[in-house]
């Protein structure tokens, strides 16, 4: 039988507003994430993705379901559970007066750790995360970038099976964000460890993830590989003509395979089925007109998460 990660069914969550009345954050989410996988939690702001990785992690407790994590029960076995678990959330914050170094012996400490073995596991880290020259830097003296990675290295000190990343690039430059992406990657191949990560950068979720559950309003409205949702919504390929003189734009839509049509002056926008051989009558179309520029984009998860977000 396939490990498991986590194992959830019915999982409800709501918080009582000022005037007494509760706000309803999940509904009924079940879910299987197996212990081998990097996986993707996304949705709007407001979905319930921070609430569901803050239950999952055991930082607060369900109003009803039921949940196992790397095999235990949440409830009654979250110490074990929280020694082979770690969390790096957005925007980390730690002891703003303590260097990295400190840090990371503060956290060490925390996890249980002493002697020779603490300083065995705050050295690895430090290597393992190429903080060696900002060791003696205080925490408030750090980039945003160099802040992620000190979480990211915490989040290592006590060699967890399931590690949760909650919004791990958010705030990082594109060349930070992507070395980021690429710890995450190293990380689970190399120690084994499980990755259940949130995300609102499409691209870094379609890179990095196995499987992805889209929440909308507190319920999961999708689940499969990025390659599924886009295929089982049925995203076309987008083929942008821009031309000059005459073309019978309209007659597009009667083009077989072709699923929707942006008509612009001097530009068409089609949305056309990829396994419809389509492309050679559209550009038949354009026969008299002098083509410009011909693009062709397949759907990405921005297309699915638009689409999912209706």
């Amino acid at each position: 039988m396939q490990d498991r990660s986590i194992e959830a069914k019915g999982i409800c969550k709501s918080y009582k507003s000022l005037f007494g009345a509760r706000s309803t954050v999940l509904k009924d989410v079940s879910l299987e994430i197996d212990a081998d996988e990097i996986f993707g939690l996304l949705g709007p702001n407001g979905s319930g993705k921070t609430t569901l990785i803050s239950i999952f992690s055991t930082l607060i407790y369900p109003d009803r379901g039921e949940l196992r994590v790397l095999g235990l029960d949440a409830r009654k076995e979250k110490d074990a559970i929280r020694n082979q678990i770690n969390i790096s959330t957005a925007k980390p914050n730690f002891p703003w007066s303590l260097t990295v170094k400190e840090n990371l012996r503060h956290y060490a400490m925390l996890y249980g750790q002493h002697g020779s073995d603490l300083t065995r596991a705050v050295n690895d880290v430090i290597d393992a995360f190429k903080l060696g020259e900002y060791a003696d830097m205080k925490f408030e003296d750090l980039s945003t970038g160099l802040k992620q990675r000190l979480s990211l290295a915490k989040a290592m000190l006590n060699s967890p099976r399931l590690l949760f990343l909650d919004e791990p690039t958010t705030g990082l430059d594109p060349e930070m964000a992507i070395k980021t992406r690429r710890l995450v990657r190293r990380i689970h191949e190399e120690e084994k460890i499980s990755v259940i990560m949130s995300t609102h950068y499409m691209p870094e979720a379609e890179v990095l993830c196995d499987r992805i559950a889209f929440l909308r309003k507190g319920e999961i409205v999708a689940l499969d590989t990025p390659q599924n949702l886009k295929n089982q919504l049925r995203l076309g390929e987008k083929v942008i003509v821009l031309y000059q003189g005459r073309a019978d734009v309209l007659e597009l839509e009667k083009v077989p395979g072709v699923m929707s049509l942006k008509n612009l002056p001097g530009r068409a926008e089609i949305v056309m089925d990829r396994k419809a051989d389509s492309l050679d009558r559209i550009i038949k179309i354009f026969s008299e007109a002098h083509i410009q520029d011909i693009s062709i984009k397949e759907p990405d998860l921005e297309d699915v998460f638009i689409e999912l977000a209706r």
